[in-house]
């Protein structure tokens, strides 16, 4: 996407550089220019997208800086940057033009991308309804008028072709005839009969027309709406000879209005209430529910998983999918209800009148049960889940935008929350939203400016004491925060996309790493990175291991990539051929957290995978939960009988280190060996290899 951004703020303009270069969604060239007049020269020079426009330059202020843009680049969309929360002068933005406008300092990153995406959506679809109605004119100026010729007395003299089949009667059989009798046309509105009034000597000779809304009854009684116009034949000496009728079908026009005013107010795809059409019914909700004593519901809808869908099966299938859950939800609500898309895969709900707000409970969960029902689409049974989240009035904002925006915060933490599930919209939210904002801002600092490290956990051979590998683990240590624990901020960095960047870093320091220790000799077997499933989805993944191996020159066979199951079987085609690749090369794989997820160890035996990884919630009950134990033990012996190694992980006492080596588990790590240490003292570990910890 070209972007041209006019902001005479260098530091506002590099926070936006900063959140679009960083999005991680569709390649981004942005120009930045600081006034108008530069403006005006590039948008005449280049083509661009988007214009992202600060409406307080120092050469164009307010509704004449959109105007200069508009008249520069008329068929661009236009985003509006004010450092003000001025509704009115945001309305005069849109009146003017623009697709959408942001507020300083109240931009963030995901905010910034929705609103640049849902822009060009908007502009591309006004584009297709003003070609539509281009169309639809140019076909109506091309279609053959009716013409009907009479006498002096008014009876029929001729036909066209076109007048034959607009009145139901042939040129033989009309003339002769009155007009009145093959000519029957009525007011739509009041059913009466229309007289066609002719101009007489004397008058100015200007054609007539009939009043608007006139219909034409056909020979056969169908109904035909028309425009006409009728003008007075006189001969050379001014007197009058006849008539001549020319009239026209006009229901393609008339539909076509029709059709234009509702694109206007709904979405081009599923034909649902646009954003437009919602915020006015929420806005009459609002001043409804205190004379009817209800309260009024918002609930944000956005899909689990669409973009794998989308990208896997093509955009067509996605759309048909969009079309299936639209009608499910419609399904869903009352017809005093607004179901409304937004755009992509969100959808905004509006219950008007609610009584108590477990009824709008009930109806969330009625919405997620509707949408994880298969849907067959193109022969494909697809499944997909949503998150909603919920915010009411008054309790919850007393208008439509801060109803809207607490509903899609609630709606993210229903994400957090496992996804497929409801929340209600709580205060604390925006805390925890501001934090989490501050989060990825700082994520986004952190990886210029070095302030991650790498640590080691060793794997140690339960039976030799020997260390046989680590495992890198990602650490950050921010100037203002200090330390930050990766349960805090992985989420954030997986949320954001930004976990593809900071992965890539980390499996460049391991394998750097790994390297040195090989070259003085140090006896590491194998270095092992964990990969999430964001990373591994990434179509660059697999090039991106091939890069960093070559550019480290790292022996292939001494890296280990860590994946969940999760990540593995949910996309099991993709991954089955990228851990072939990988293994072919040398390159072993580990399942990561084993039994939390799938745990199907004759499903995971389709995939090139070396060794399970037994996750630390069973390790932790051995001797305190039969249940737990036996599991353990399970696993580890199908595991052998499948000749995959199992590593044990979060072994912190003898007991359970004791108990693995006699159920013939054969590595473990955690902290009763070591915790993860920096890279010196883990060349230390390994100078000092064996592991002096006693098992029995």
């Amino acid at each position: 996407m070209r972007i041209l951004l006019v902001e005479d703020n260098l530091g506002d303009a590099r926070l936006l550089r900063e959140m679009l270069s960083e999005a991680h969604t569709h390649p981004t060239e942005l120009s930045h220019v600081t006034s108008m007049l530069e403006a005006e020269y590039y948008l005449e020079s280049k083509p661009f997208d988007l214009i992202l426009l600060d409406i307080g330059l120092p050469d164009a202020q307010g509704a004449p800086a959109i105007l200069r843009a508009r008249k520069a680049a008329p068929n661009v969309p236009l985003v509006v940057l004010t450092g003000y929360d001025d509704t009115a002068l945001a309305s005069i933005a849109l009146q003017h033009g623009a697709q959408d406008y942001l507020i300083k300092g109240e931009i963030e990153t995901r905010g910034l991308i929705r609103a640049l995406r849902y822009a060009v959506e908007r502009k591309s679809m006004q584009s297709a309804v003003f070609a539509e109605k281009e169309r639809a004119q140019a076909t109506l100026n091309c279609i053959g008028d009716a013409v009907a010729c009479t006498d002096n007395a008014g009876n029929i003299t001729f036909l066209n072709e076109a007048a034959e089949k607009m009145t139901g009667w042939s040129l033989l059989e009309a003339t002769g005839r009155s007009m009145a009798e093959t000519f029957v046309i009525l007011d739509a509105t009041t059913r009466r009969l229309v007289s066609l009034e002719v101009a007489t000597p004397g008058e100015e000779r200007s054609a007539s027309s009939m009043p608007p809304n006139c219909i034409l009854i056909r020979r056969d009684g169908f109904e035909v709406p028309i425009e006409d116009s009728v003008s007075a034949i006189f001969d050379q000496d001014g007197n009058a000879e006849g008539a001549v009728i020319v009239f026209r079908d006009v229901s393609a026009a008339r539909a076509m209005s029709g059709q234009m005013l509702r694109l206007a107010k709904h979405d081009f795809l599923t034909g649902l209430p646009n954003r437009m059409t919602l915020y006015d019914r929420i806005d009459q909700a609002i001043s409804l529910a205190p004379r009817h004593q209800k309260r009024v519901a918002v609930l944000f809808l956005d899909l689990d998983g669409f973009k794998h869908i989308n990208d896997s099966l093509g955009h067509s299938t996605g759309d048909k999918l969009l079309q299936s859950i639209a009608k499910r939800l419609v399904d869903c609500v009352r017809s005093s209800d607004t179901v409304s898309r937004q755009g992509g895969d969100e959808f905004v709900v509006l219950l008007s009148e609610v009584e108590i707000p477990d009824n709008t409970d009930i109806t969330a969960r009625r919405m997620l049960h509707a949408v994880a029902e298969p849907h067959t689409i193109n022969q494909h049974q697809l499944h997909i889940t949503a998150s909603i989240g919920t915010s009411v009035y008054p309790d919850d904002g007393l208008d439509a935008e801060t109803l809207i925006k607490n509903a899609d915060t609630a709606m993210y933490q229903a994400k957090e929350n496992g996804r497929n599930s409801s929340q209600f919209f709580k205060s604390a939210m925006n805390v925890r939203a501001v934090q989490r904002q501050g989060i990825e801002e700082s994520l986004r600092v952190a990886l210029k400016r070095e302030e991650f490290s790498v640590h080691y956990q060793p794997k140690v051979n339960l039976v030799t004491q020997e260390i046989t590998g680590a495992e890198a683990l990602l650490r950050w240590t921010n100037p203002v925060r200090g330390s930050v624990s990766p349960v805090e901020f992985i989420p954030v960095a997986e949320d954001s996309g930004l976990i593809v960047p900071i992965g890539n870093w980390v499996l460049r320091q391991a394998c750097i790493q790994a390297k040195q220790w090989k070259d003085v000799g140090l006896p590491i077997r194998n270095i092992a990175v964990n990969i999430s499933a964001i990373e591994f989805r990434n179509e660059a993944f697999l090039d991106g291991v091939l890069a960093i191996l070559e550019e480290t020159n790292l022996d292939p066979t001494c890296l280990e990539l860590e994946l969940t199951e999760s990540a593995l079987i949910k996309h099991a085609e993709a991954a089955g051929s990228i851990l072939k690749t990988l293994r072919h090369l040398g390159v072993q794989v580990a399942v990561d957290d084993f039994g939390t997820g799938y745990s199907s160890l004759s499903y995971l035996r389709k995939f090139a995978i070396d060794s399970l990884k037994i996750d630390q919630s069973f390790i932790h009950q051995i001797g305190a939960s039969t249940e737990e134990t036996t599991i353990v033990t399970a696993v580890i012996g199908m595991a052998r009988g499948l000749n995959l190694k199992v590593v044990a992980e979060g072994v912190e006492t003898r007991q359970q280190a004791a108990f693995l080596l006699d159920s013939q588990c054969d590595e473990a790590q955690g902290y009763y060996f070591s915790r993860p240490v920096a890279p010196q003292e883990f060349a230390k570990l390994l100078r000092e290899n064996p592991m002096d910890r006693r098992v029995h």
